[in-house]
């Protein structure tokens, strides 16, 4: 049963992470999804110390992330499925869990910041060259927009391999 909760989460999961990068979106109904396979992850241990712990941590890390949305720094849908996560998770795997999503979201905000200096690249070869029907193509692609980092692609990316590897490691 683990093993068929474990398959599910890592499906929501990918999808997850497709729609935030489409839509900058991430539906509350998934996030309800992911903690209630993090519920039934935990039901299924038997160990009411480490569902005690699980949800402790949880609710403090819903706690922060609320606190972070509310000052603006990361967008409600990330707040809700990084505390679905860590339940999924567990308490045990926190740690190495925010690790890997400080390292997936960097590398996703660096090739977000490369590809916003190459548009702007491209945007400035076009008007050095003088080419006024491309310079009006990519000016209207290129307006000055402010680029967001899909962090939920950073938290579902950290979630599977967490999940993967605390599966392969209690083998």
């Amino acid at each position: 049963m683990q093993s068929a909760v474990l398959v599910v989460a890592v499906g929501i999961l990918a999808l997850i992470a497709y729609g935030d990068v489409r839509t900058r979106r991430i539906p509350n109904a998934l996030s309800l999804v992911i903690a209630t396979l993090g519920l039934a992850r935990l039901a299924l241990a038997h160990d009411a110390a480490a569902a005690g712990h699980t949800l402790a941590a949880a609710s403090v890390t819903f706690t922060v992330t609320l606190l972070l949305f509310w000052r603006g720094v990361i967008g409600g849908g990330d707040a809700k499925l990084l505390a679905a996560v860590v339940l999924l998770i567990g308490h045990q795997e926190l740690l190495g869990f925010l690790f890997l999503m400080s390292l997936c979201g960097g590398a996703l905000a660096a090739a977000i910041l490369a590809r916003d200096q190459l548009r702007l690249q491209y945007w400035r070869l076009f008007r050095l060259a003088r080419l006024p029907a491309l310079t009006e193509a990519v000016r209207s692609t290129t307006a000055p927009i402010e680029s967001t980092v899909p962090y939920g692609v950073a938290i579902a990316a950290a979630g599977v391999i967490t999940l993967i590897l605390e599966t392969s490691l209690a083998r």
